[in-house]
């Protein structure tokens, strides 16, 4: 595919494009976070990270890409105190045991990689980044198992990951405590019960069918809400960072098929939004909803509404995954909005919500960009379409989205 126009949305509403890069030929972007006018955006299949000069968000410029360790993913990082941290896994996609994605989102995955050569780097990288341009790495917490998936850290002391530990069915959370970045250790561990096979537990789920495994936690004040793909979403008391204790566990799948993902607290109004994400082509796994609790009463949160779902046009058919992937997180200095939020829909690209009256949610804006010019997605058969992964807005409402295959999207949201 040739000479697409890349400024063209598929559909458009209340979004304008700014402009687009292809991140110095790496295009296949991740979570990415803007700090002091820099993107930092983990790569999906280029194991590494680009930084982008986006001062002008005009005119991005791709100044540096530092690679990963071989055969190890850096999909996800954070920044915070001119620090950023990133994490190492093993790289699941380029193995031949997730070659089929239903095989990556369908089982638990210590067990398949407690009998697997360790050829990769597990753990979590940190990063000067006082100069934005040339990243120094100052400390690294080594991980005994597959590696951390996601991390949730706003600077000061403690982070938050979900890490897969060796003896583990699946991510569990680990509190991390940062009072030295060049030393980073592990504070706290909270899991499922189940989930620790070393120790003899057991799953009271099927894990040939279903993955229970912390996607990651947001945390707000002393609570940690986090998503547990196919075991739904926990409150956690994490006022003790070495002791984290459960306050409510609470799981949609079954009747649902799970897939949680992505959460995000609104402690201003009593309210938790949580993503369902959807992982198989042409929704096979079924519509996937982002959900609106009511947390007034912590350790009873209530369901009391859903976003919408994109009807513009036929989604499940286009192909690719179809439903919310991640949330904009609301982080400080970035854009922040209890009423307001802003989710990637992979096939249905960037999506705006007003959720004012959270009982009745509605769609304010939304910029579908047209189908990739070329595919950055190794994995054997996937279609040629966009999926959109991440989203971070800064304060002035300009939205920054990565694509799995069509690189870094910069746009203006001009409000409903």
């Amino acid at each position: 595919m040739a000479n697409v126009d890349l400024s063209k949305p598929d559909f458009a509403k209340n979004v304008s494009f700014l402009s687009h890069t292809d991140q110095g030929g790496r295009a296949d972007g991740m979570q990415l976070m803007v700090h002091k006018g820099y993107a930092y955006v983990a790569h999906m299949f280029s194991n590494g990270f680009s930084v982008i000069d986006v001062r002008d968000p005009r005119t991005p410029k791709t100044v540096n890409f530092i690679p990963s360790p071989p055969n190890t993913w850096s999909t996800h990082l954070q920044t915070a105190d001119n620090l950023l941290l990133i994490i190492n896994a093993a790289n699941l996609f380029a193995h031949k045991a997730f070659a089929d994605e239903a095989s990556y989102y369908g089982q638990s995955i210590g067990e398949i990689f407690a009998k697997q050569p360790v050829d990769y780097t597990a753990g979590m990288r940190v990063y000067d980044i006082s100069n934005p341009e040339e990243p120094r790495e100052i400390g690294f917490l080594p991980i005994d198992g597959v590696g951390t998936h996601r991390i949730w850290y706003t600077g000061g002391r403690w982070a938050y990951a979900s890490a897969l530990l060796k003896g583990f069915a699946d991510f569990c959370l680990i509190t991390i405590d940062m009072a030295d970045p060049t030393k980073p250790t592990i504070a706290g561990k909270w899991w499922i019960p189940g989930q620790n096979l070393a120790a003899g537990e057991k799953p009271s789920w099927d894990s040939n069918k279903w993955r229970y495994g912390l996607h990651h936690a947001l945390v707000a004040g002393d609570y940690a809400f986090g998503a547990w793909r196919d075991g739904g979403m926990t409150i956690i008391d994490v006022k003790d960072r070495a002791k984290p204790e459960l306050i409510v566990h609470k799981n949609w799948a079954p009747p649902y098929m799970g897939g949680t993902h992505s959460p995000l607290p609104l402690m201003d109004r009593n309210l938790l939004l949580v993503a369902d994400e959807a992982v198989a082509d042409n929704a096979e796994d079924g519509i996937k909803r982002t959900w609106v609790f009511n947390i007034e009463e912590i350790s009873n949160p209530i369901s009391i509404s859903t976003l919408p779902i994109p009807e513009e046009a036929d989604y499940v058919s286009k192909g690719g995954h179809f439903g919310t992937h991640n949330l904009h997180e609301n982080r400080p200095g970035s854009f922040v909005s209890s009423e307001i939020i802003f989710a990637t829909y992979q096939n249905a690209g960037l999506r705006v919500y007003d959720i004012s009256n959270q009982y009745q949610p509605t769609e304010i804006g939304a910029w579908v960009p047209p189908a990739p010019e070329k595919m950055y997605d190794v994995r054997p058969n996937r279609p040629q379409v966009i999926q959109s992964a991440d989203v971070f807005v800064n304060s002035e409402g300009i939205a920054y989205m990565t694509d799995y295959n069509a690189g870094l999207y910069i746009m203006q949201f001009n409000g409903a």
